[in-house]
């Protein structure tokens, strides 16, 4: 009988459509709805290709506009529960630009994302260095239109935020980050 194995390592990775889709680096990206329709373009692509979950996000230099890293769910496929856009966003600029805080040097950072943060990902934007969140769809639009539970949160989470440096700006693109949380529910039968 063969003996189990101990798993001692863990790869995540964006799908491959992202090789392709070819985000421009050298864009900038001023606006918060310039940034916010990157995140919802993403999320869209990730449901049109069924890759992973309706969530997008793309971090972003403050000062300069330029896209730093960008994430899609990938919960299901890599078989990774914390393969959240938010979080596969924040592991890529990590390691692209060498630092586990990114904001520990001397630049600001922002991180559009299609939908609230869950649980997670709002405990991970802290320890990330992000010092500026933009919300497309809320939590009631997330869990009315899919079958997700966005986990306990805070109360007064935007305030918890706030003490940290961290500001929040929501509704960014609101309707078109909820029409992509609809085509989802739709593509894959559920009736809300």
């Amino acid at each position: 009988m063969e003996r189990a194995k101990l798993y001692t390592s863990v790869s995540l990775s964006l799908p491959e459509w992202v090789r392709d889709w070819e985000v421009n680096l050298d864009k900038k990206y001023p606006t918060d709805e310039d940034k916010m329709r990157l995140a919802v373009e993403l999320s869209a692509k990730n449901v049109e290709e069924s890759s992973g979950g309706p969530f997008g996000a793309a971090i972003f230099n403050s000062d300069t506009g330029e896209v730093i890293s960008i994430g899609v769910n990938r919960v299901v496929p890599l078989f990774n529960s914390t393969a959240h856009a938010e979080m596969m966003a924040f592991m890529l600029a990590q390691h692209r630009l060498r630092n586990h805080r990114l904001n520990a040097s001397r630049h600001h950072f922002v991180m559009a994302t299609s939908a609230q943060p869950c649980a997670m990902c709002y405990g991970a934007s802290v320890w990330a260095g992000i010092n500026r969140i933009l919300i497309g769809a809320r939590r009631e639009d997330v869990e009315s239109l899919t079958e997700f539970d966005e986990g306990p949160m805070p109360r007064n989470w935007i305030q918890g935020l706030k003490r940290r440096g961290i500001s929040v700006d929501r509704d960014i693109l609101r309707k078109e980050a909820s029409e992509v949380l609809r085509e989802y529910a739709r593509q894959t039968g559920q009736t809300y």
